[in-house]
């Protein structure tokens, strides 16, 4: 399949083209019924007799092309439906009846909180322009109408508020929002290239409209992306200061699998300036070592890395209900653990050179040695729970 992809140095232009490379060079292997030969990609640098040729020779076509953010309102028809034009004119020459898909946007309905403006109205001729094409070549045509695009690479300060908090909380500069309580309805590229993915294998999720809500519907006229986000304006920056202050606290909130909240945390390390993405650690230091919290969480505990002076024994504590795990990774110690119920005790001769974890039982009262008489021993340790100065269920007795 060879792939034509228009607006291609546009933010979701760029994310889909990167992503296509990894399936055409077999990195991506979840899509094995997408062969890709070539992508061809187009943008406002190209010439006409580039687009002459990568229309005469495509297999599908992506057209992500438009205008956003023009000097002048009549752009907004120049660009969202004259090039739409010019495309398809171009294909129609060559006879070119590859499947098409048009990216464009909820404005479009008219409706609601968009109401009418040149822009709307831009994507509405668009669109019919799309349909009508479909009707007369037979060509397979897919309407996207898409909310507010959020992802990686999207401009700063352009037409997205949440690409410009990233950017700014980022770096530490004000951002003005004027009310918290707005819901935005996102959709994210890497959704986005999942739903373009399944057109290309001829079954794109179809909708009709309501309003400007997308209804599921085998037999509608559009086509829709159903991974979408809805998020108050205070909700998205209240997460990224939260991001911006993990070096700070070191704590990461759930970032679960297709969460909004792991979505939007790539986003936004993706406009970490150089300066803000190495950062320093928190060394607690003595005479017997260090002691580095590294990760900290609200639900899965806390990940720290112990060190320890030659000779140097530590821990000599037990918990009620906290548990841990201690991961020797260079060094050669001796865990020992003793159950406060029968003395019972248990040894275990650790080593950086066989990487194995160690439970640490709740009521039994645990050390760590450090048998070397010349190398640090290097410990990582996942805890159950952040550590509470006021309830720490930490306490003190010799194994």
């Amino acid at each position: 399949m060879k792939i034509l992809v228009t607006g291609a140095a546009g933010a979701l232009g760029r994310n889909l083209v990167e992503n296509l490379k990894a399936i055409r060079d077999g990195k991506n292997r979840t899509r094995p019924n997408i062969q890709i030969d070539a992508i061809y990609e187009y943008d406002r640098d190209n010439t006409k007799e580039e687009l002459n040729q990568f229309c005469s020779d495509c297999d599908f076509i992506v057209h992500a092309a438009g205008v956003n953010r023009p000097k002048e309102t009549s752009e907004f028809m120049e660009g969202n439906f004259g090039f739409t034009s010019t495309l398809l004119d171009c294909l129609k020459k060559h006879g070119n009846k590859a499947p098409i898909m048009i990216t464009s946007s909820v404005q479009a309905t008219l409706s609601g909180r968009f109401g009418d403006s040149e822009y709307s109205r831009s994507k509405l001729a668009g669109e019919e322009l799309m349909f009508k094409y479909g009707e007369e070549t037979g060509a397979p045509v897919y309407v996207y109408r898409f909310e507010n695009m959020v992802g990686k690479w999207i401009r700063p300060h352009y037409n997205s508020a949440v690409g410009t908090f990233c950017y700014c909380i980022a770096r530490g500069e004000p951002i003005t929002v004027n009310d918290p309580s707005v819901l935005m309805e996102m959709v994210f590229f890497d959704d986005i290239c999942e739903e373009i993915y399944d057109a290309m294998e001829g079954h794109p999720h179809r909708c009709h409209y309501e309003g400007v809500e997308a209804v599921e519907d085998q037999n509608g006229r559009y086509c829709h992306c159903p991974v979408k986000h809805k998020a108050m304006l205070g909700e998205i920056v209240n997460l990224l200061h939260q991001f911006h202050d993990f070096p700070v606290d070191f704590i990461i909130p759930k970032l679960e699998a297709g969460s909004f909240e792991k979505k939007l945390h790539a986003m936004y390390l993706s406009y970490l300036p150089k300066e803000a993405t190495i950062f320093d650690y928190k060394m607690n230091c003595d005479d017997r070592g260090s002691f580095t919290e590294l990760v900290r969480t609200l639900d899965r505990g806390q990940v720290s890395i112990n060190i320890s002076k030659p000779g140097i024994t530590k821990g000599q504590h037990w918990h009620d209900c906290k548990n841990e795990i201690f991961i020797v990774v260079k060094g050669h110690g001796l865990i020992q653990m003793r159950n406060l119920k029968d003395n019972e005790v248990e040894e275990y001769e650790v080593s950086g050179e066989r990487i194995q974890g160690v439970w640490m039982k709740p009521g039994w009262t645990h050390n760590i040695i450090n048998l070397s008489e010349t190398e640090d021993l290097v410990t990582v340790m996942w805890a159950s729970e952040m550590l509470d100065k006021d309830r720490p269920d930490t306490f003190f007795e010799k194994v």
